[in-house]
């Protein structure tokens, strides 16, 4: 068995890593997708067949009924391309209490002619949209998802700003940035500011805040490592820039992840992974309906070298930076 670098990490820092209280439930619907991403860690594209079905969203639903977990975080892939996608929101927030509902929504999908009302639909909800936008600038963005993506975010974007989100309380939109390359986030704070102040001059777009996620070497994103042979720096650079105080903030420390077909991880890079809860040492896996939700508080969390990324510099999590670097 390979040598799990990340926890002989942790033990030097002091530093356990076991879950607390769950406080989000993170539900990735599956790998079907309008765009090709380079950094996408989910292998997500337009040819892919994994999305969830309508018994497995029902089972979720009825596990989720019993618990007072009040976050639900929609990945994918393109959430809104399952064909569920409405029930699903809508059984969401008609619950007794009612959950917030956050949509990963890569924007491009907001304007396909199959998707039209989809921003309307959000809005009427009161989805929360964390959106990817990894540049304020066309060659940058069309070089990491595509070409033609940043105008189509862009009037995506001022989609969402006519229909209040951005502006009215209930209607949060964050933006998400990734570095392009072997290089870490910058800090938060600065590129929220230029990211504003950029976005409202030349486009009017206003927004809530910015998310930095560090790129995690994890499926497409690993390859185009490999093939470029950067892997290896890649790493180094994550080992080295291991912050001990963003542990605390991980975010497999409150949150369950789930796949499509029900599947329970501690995040969706270790779903990518396939390192799946199990019944105990080498034991069946665990789906989401087989978990007792207060026997989940202080269960280990599983690692590998891929977590370094969450720990590099001022952290990741899919709420953006952990500390201040």
């Amino acid at each position: 068995m390979a040598l799990n670098r990340f926890d002989t990490t942790l033990a030097g820092h002091n530093a356990p890593l076991r879950r607390t209280r769950t406080r989000v439930l993170q539900v990735n619907v599956g790998k079907l997708c309008n765009l090709t991403c380079a950094h996408c860690h989910v292998n997500a594209g337009p040819k892919r067949k994994e999305i969830m079905t309508r018994e497995t969203a029902d089972r979720i639903l009825g596990w989720l009924e019993h618990t007072d977990i009040p976050v639900v975080d929609l990945t994918g892939g393109a959430p809104e391309m399952i064909p569920d996608f409405r029930y699903f929101v809508e059984r969401l927030t008609s619950m007794t209490p009612r959950r917030h509902v956050m949509d990963r929504c890569n924007l491009t999908i907001l304007l396909e002619p199959a998707f039209d009302g989809m921003a309307e639909f959000l809005a009427e909800r009161r989805v929360e949209i964390v959106a990817s936008m990894p540049c304020y600038s066309v060659a940058n963005v069309d070089a990491q998802r595509g070409d033609g993506v940043f105008d189509a975010s862009i009037k995506a974007l001022q989609l969402l700003n006519r229909l209040g989100y951005g502006r009215d309380e209930a209607l949060p939109l964050n933006l998400v940035y990734n570095p392009q390359g072997i290089s870490l986030p910058g800090p938060q704070a600065e590129l929220e500011e230029d990211y504003k102040r950029e976005l409202r001059a030349h486009f009017g777009i206003v927004f809530n805040r910015l998310y930095t996620i560090t790129n995690v070497p994890v499926s497409r994103f690993a390859s185009y490592l490999r093939h470029s042979n950067q892997l290896g720096q890649y790493m180094d650079l994550l080992v080295e820039s291991f912050n001990p105080a963003a542990v605390e903030g991980l975010m497999c420390r409150d949150t369950i992840n789930v796949s499509w077909t029900g599947e329970v991880f501690d995040c969706d890079f270790n779903q990518m992974l396939k390192m799946q809860w199990r019944d105990g040492q080498g034991g069946r896996g665990l789906s989401l309906w087989d978990l007792d939700p207060a026997l989940v508080e202080n269960r280990e969390i599983l690692t590998g070298d891929h977590c370094y990324a969450c720990t590099a510099g001022a952290g990741s999590s899919c709420g953006g930076a952990l500390v201040n670097p």
